[in-house]
């Protein structure tokens, strides 16, 4: 019996838990770990907070946000010191409770049983639990076996049945109640608050899941289900049909696939936008729905596996279930609501339904199965689409919003799951992908994400079941899109011509060094004459170059006189060409030199004077030089840095990346958070080593070396976009996949409905 059984409120500090010797170490070691894990993290999130608060009351647009966010910024310097140690405190008091009692939950009053808006707490409440579940999902998502894994070891040290992620100690449930109570001893307003729990989430928990996997295996040395693992079952390989023979090869391992398939599935991306998804393979209802069968057959194994984990108990009594059309009334009803449409999770979604039908029918009620399904297939895609787009995209609520008109349409219609061109999914990925690609407010085009925002408002007032609405709405948003892509494709254009320009600059530049360089040989000029003949002559024979080419009788003239300024520089005794001088003094005319300064210039690379010569005047025109920006010299000066030698690793990225199309997106890692952004590698020179690299909207954002990037690729801090990543909501389906066929038992063998 637990020893704190006889309590009314749970032990707050393990000393007072009453526990066993060896469980009270155990929890206390644990305890420890994660709090100095997490120790750093709660620091910088005390610091950066404060800094935060100063910015925005530094941005203020008026007098009195300004003073608001002052107020806040005191508030929170009397009390910052409380943060931590009330949130480890809480930590504690999660933790001591393992054994506590479940409180019941409270009673509902009489009035609220009458089916209304549903509003049984204040909207400042609603909107940080939705913040807060939202942390917990994400890293629930992140560390599902992580989770898995610990709920057994803390059932063991509790005596009880294993933990779900909600009672977990140390969980991520447990981590957002205790920075919500700690907040709340702050006494800071609401706004500030959602502003701390975001900036927890951005600061503290990045590591969070590796931390969950190092404290699994600190209980597993600790003697705590030492042996426990979680190894999926692997069926044996099914023969399949003709007609699933195209989907399977099109996914099958690499190993086994033909050589064409691997490559054309992981060829680079290189389309603007998003891409196109690929046909399904699937060309008939009955075939959608027969995959959709098989999908089935995963989730009834889940749930078998799942029901041998948790406490046996009374037989539950039977249930009515649900008519799929009622539940598309009672969505149809929450659709129709502005302030609830998208508000809460799915799972909240199916709390309420089932509440709302216990409420009209005064019975417990149930989905049927297939219904069940759809909502844990469509919450798994979205969990792991909510792991790749960014909460602070001017998008990420749409892909909210978008989730009871999706839910109808998926259960009305199965295919949504294993059809991959279905109008509601492809209206999800554009929404999802603008979510996920916004990184800064460069590559914003507000154009873009209200064609977004009037798309999702035109779906959400006008989905009665016809998914032509998401089509419509779909098409919408493409058309915007496609004037951005052929605005951007302009842009870029115009800085691959600028690029190439550069290229052909350094080329000149270079080839004539080297025919100035076989012209001299050997020979030692005057030094002031050979720096005036490598800075100011060269320019005019690398433009020269640059304009007619080496073979054009230009350059053959520019040729002869540089053999006769060199002659003339070498000549002991002075004899003045005033032919050749003006012939020089024209040619520096045409590089930027006019008046005294091409005269004097002329002057002394036509004739034969030493370096003691007019050293005033000598020096004054150096002065002048130095300080006149040469032909191509921003160019070439990234050409005379030599980098360091590369790995074997960098140089095989260096070789590959030479074999990249121009238009290849790449994903750059910008910060330790795993932060990434997406370029387009418009165009790089063999020449110069350079790459130009621009945005979503076909601006510039910077030239980086070949050897730069290849480096960064081979530290994982970059990565090509291949054509098999180019849709986020396929990616998703697929990771959800991927989990489902571990925690369900599937082995290797794939089918047409996991890669839809």
């Amino acid at each position: 019996m637990p020893a704190t059984a006889h309590t009314s409120l749970p032990p707050r500090s393990l000393a007072a838990a009453g526990l066993p010797p060896r469980v009270r170490r155990t929890l206390e070691r644990a305890l420890s770990f994660v709090s100095t894990e997490l120790d750093g993290g709660l620091s910088n999130l005390v610091a950066e907070f404060e800094q935060e608060l100063f910015r925005l009351a530094d941005q203020a647009r008026n007098p009195g946000l300004e003073s608001g966010y002052m107020a806040t910024l005191r508030a929170f310097r009397a009390s910052r010191a409380d943060l931590v140690p009330r949130f480890l405190l809480a930590l504690e008091g999660s933790v001591a409770a393992v054994r506590a009692p479940i409180s019941p939950p409270p009673p509902t009053p009489p009035e609220t049983a009458s089916f209304g808006p549903l509003s049984l707490v204040e909207d400042t409440v609603m909107d940080e639990g939705t913040v807060l579940r939202e942390i917990a999902s994400r890293q629930e998502a992140r560390a599902n076996l992580s989770l898995h894994l610990l709920g057994q070891r803390f059932g063991v040290l509790a005596a009880a049945p294993a933990f779900d992620a909600e009672r977990l100690p140390l969980g991520p449930q447990c981590l957002c109640r205790a920075i919500a109570s700690a907040a709340r001893a702050l006494e800071i307003e609401h706004d500030a608050r959602l502003l701390l729990y975001r900036m927890f989430d951005r600061v503290v928990m990045p590591g969070y899941a590796r931390t969950l996997e190092r404290l699994d295996a600190q209980l597993a040395d600790d003697g705590i289900l030492p042996s426990l693992t979680f190894v999926p079952m692997r069926a044996r390989a099914e023969p399949v049909d003709t007609k699933d023979a195209k989907p399977m090869a099109r996914t099958a391992d690499p190993a086994e696939m033909p050589r064409p398939q691997v490559d054309d599935a992981h060829r680079p991306y290189t389309a603007w936008g998003e891409s196109e998804a690929a046909d399904d393979g699937l060309d008939d209802a009955q075939a959608h729905e027969a995959a959709y069968a098989r999908l089935q057959a995963l989730m009834s194994g889940r749930r078998e596996l799942l029901r041998k984990f948790q406490p046996r108990g009374d037989v539950p009594l039977p249930r009515r279930q649900l008519a799929t059309s009622e539940i598309s009334d009672a969505l149809r009803q929450l659709q129709q609501q502005p302030t609830k449409a998208g508000g809460g999770s799915l799972v909240e979604i199916r709390r309420s339904l089932l509440a709302q039908a216990r409420q009209r029918s005064g019975e417990g009620a149930s989905l049927a199965p297939q219904d069940e399904d759809a909502f844990e297939l469509l919450g798994m895609l979205y969990g792991h689409i909510e792991q790749e787009i960014r909460s602070e995209a001017p998008a990420a609520p749409l892909v909210r919003e978008l989730q009871i008109p999706v839910l109808r349409a998926a259960l009305q219609d199965h295919s949504f799951f294993t059809r991959q061109r279905h109008p509601a999914r492809q209206l999800l990925n554009t929404v999802a992908e603008s979510a996920a690609n916004w990184h800064d407010d460069t590559a914003f085009d507000p154009r873009v994400q209200a064609a977004l925002r009037a798309a999702v408002a035109f779906v959400v007032d006008n989905y009665e079941g016809d998914v032509s609405v998401f089509a419509e709405g779909n098409a919408r948003v493409q058309a915007q899109l496609q004037t951005q892509a052929r605005t951007a494709e302009l842009q870029e254009r115009r800085h691959i011509e600028a690029a190439r320009g550069r290229e052909k600059l350094v080329a000149a530049r270079a080839r004539a060094d080297e025919l100035m360089q076989g012209i001299v040989g050997e020979r030692r000029l005057p030094r002031f004459s050979r720096a005036l003949l490598d800075q100011a002559w060269a320019d005019v024979l690398t433009l020269t170059l640059l304009r007619h080419g080496e073979s054009s009788s230009e350059a053959d003239h520019t040729l002869a006189m540089t053999r006769r300024i060199v002659d003339a520089s070498l000549d002991a005794v002075p004899c003045e060409d005033e032919a050749l001088q003006a012939d020089v003094e024209s040619a520096l005319g045409q590089v930027g030199y006019h008046g005294e300064e091409a005269t004097v210039i002329a002057q002394r690379l036509t004739s034969h004077r030493s370096d003691e010569v007019d050293a005033a005047s000598r020096t004054e025109l150096a002065m002048k030089l130095k300080a006149r920006a040469r032909l191509g010299e921003e160019a070439g000066a990234a050409r005379r840095e030599k980098p360091p030698v590369r790995t074997p690793e960098e140089q095989a990225q260096y070789d590959y990346l030479r074999t990249l199309p121009f238009g290849t997106w790449i994903e750059f890692t910008t910060n330790q958070q795993g932060d990434i952004v997406r370029r387009r590698m418009s165009w790089y020179s063999p020449i110069t080593d350079h790459v130009l690299f621009v945005n979503l909207r076909g601006q510039r954002t910077g030239e980086q070396s070949m050897d730069a990037v290849a480096r960064l690729m081979a530290t994982g801090n970059a990565r090509v976009i291949t054509a098999d990543r180019g849709h986020l909501v396929d990616r998703a389906w697929q990771a959800a996949m991927g989990a489902l066929r571990s925690f369900a038992g599937r082995g290797e063998g794939r089918s047409p409905e996991m890669t839809a």
